[in-house]
């Protein structure tokens, strides 16, 4: 990897953990509405699996969704206006946290239904290859939708039909409340694509070179039509499931654990980036200022923008 690799994998990781500890403290304070489930602590998985696509890639969402729009190339701005409920928004207010697109860079969408993007990830998939595209497919999905028939029916028409699907499996350790030895009797979820005869790997969500490569091999299969694949991302989400969760079921020694420097992935990434002397402690300041800048501006072009007009309520429910 060149030196603008690394940097480029550091930056998006920083720019989602602005994004959604800025919008925590809006939410905290009163200021947006709905619900909101932060990607705090996952960051690397989004990072590491985005550098691979390409704008002609496709990826479908779930409700912890921001990360991996932000990583695909999404506009922080439009996606604070929506958080707000303006105008301005990705869909001018009317979606919320749960349901941003942005069909010109392959953002199909996120989706509040736990699963649901998984059987549309491979929709995509065979629209991709039906239009001769030389492209893919990514599900992003959590441990708990792993134990849901739409899993299980996508993996196995995705493997039936060699589709060019990238299923990912962000397993923060908890499907809402539930650890998921408590609901599977497997010790790593990746162990499920034996069922359906495709590769499956675990790999540290925490690290973003580790997802990068699986990421790349899973891509570079499924364009080549092999198929699909089934990457598992182990990590940990930082806070309850949603904004206002106390996460009373999380082991504070486990939360600790996951929250120190030499587990959270980014103070991990930055340590690794200056030790090997990819970048100076001075570069990754300035990123973290650049971001941080950027949602300051987020926040006033949201707060700036007009509300939805009422008239326009009953737009964009249908097609014409």
């Amino acid at each position: 990897m060149e030196k603008q690799e690394y940097l480029s994998l550091f930056t998006t990781m920083v720019r989602i953990r602005e994004f959604e500890e800025t919008a925590r403290r809006l939410m905290l304070d009163g200021k947006l509405g709905g619900f909101l489930h932060l990607y705090s602590g996952e960051e690397a998985i989004a990072a590491g699996v985005c550098s691979e696509l390409s704008n002609e890639d496709c990826i479908c969402s779930t409700h912890r969704g921001h990360g991996h729009i932000i990583a695909k190339g999404g506009s922080i701005p439009k996606m604070m206006a929506e958080l707000y409920g303006k105008d301005t928004g990705y869909s001018q207010g009317k979606s919320g946290s749960m349901h941003i697109a942005d069909i010109s860079i392959g953002i199909i969408g996120a989706n509040g239904i736990v699963g649901a993007c998984i059987p549309i990830a491979n929709g995509v998939g065979f629209a991709l290859r039906y239009k001769h595209k030389d492209a893919v497919s990514v599900a992003f999905f959590g441990d708990g939708a792993s134990n849901r028939g739409t899993f299980h029916e996508a993996l196995n028409l995705a493997s039936a039909w060699k589709l060019p699907v990238v299923f990912v499996c962000e397993n923060n350790g908890f499907g809402m409340s539930t650890p998921p030895g408590r609901a599977t009797n497997n010790k790593n979820l990746s162990e499920r694509s034996a069922a359906y005869n495709i590769p499956g790997v675990t790999v540290d969500g925490n690290d973003p070179i580790a997802v990068k490569e699986a990421a790349a091999a899973a891509v570079a299969r499924a364009k080549q039509g092999e198929g699909p694949s089934l990457i598992e991302c182990l990590t940990w989400r930082h806070h309850g499931h949603y904004i206002g969760d106390p996460a009373l079921y999380k082991d504070p020694a486990d939360q600790k654990r996951w929250l120190s420097d030499i587990m959270d992935p980014i103070p991990r990434f930055e340590a690794r980036l200056i030790k090997e002397k990819k970048a100076s402690q001075e570069e990754l300041a300035a990123i973290k200022k650049q971001a941080s800048e950027e949602l300051q501006a987020a926040i006033a072009f949201a707060e700036s923008s007009p509300d939805p007009a009422p008239e326009t309520m009953y737009e964009h429910v249908y097609l014409d």
